[in-house]
């Protein structure tokens, strides 16, 4: 039973595209690496941009600076 974490930042992601990157990790094990789809989990996550950092620096404020 494969599980796949998805983490995203939390900036308006809509149900709609959950639902296509489950479908679409879903469809992607069963292709490669030929897994069960019925038994294949896929857990998104969604994390407020102050808890993730790149580079030293939160996401908040380098959106802030738009990158």
């Amino acid at each position: 039973m494969p599980l796949v974490n998805i983490k995203i930042t939390n900036e308006g992601v809509t149900a709609d595209k959950k639902a296509q990157l489950i479908q679409g990790v879903t469809n992607l094990l069963v292709e490669v690496l030929d897994k069960n789809p019925a038994t294949t989990v896929v857990i998104i996550e969604e994390v407020e941009t102050d808890n993730w950092g790149i580079g030293g620096e939160a996401v908040t404020e380098r959106r802030k600076r738009g990158l």
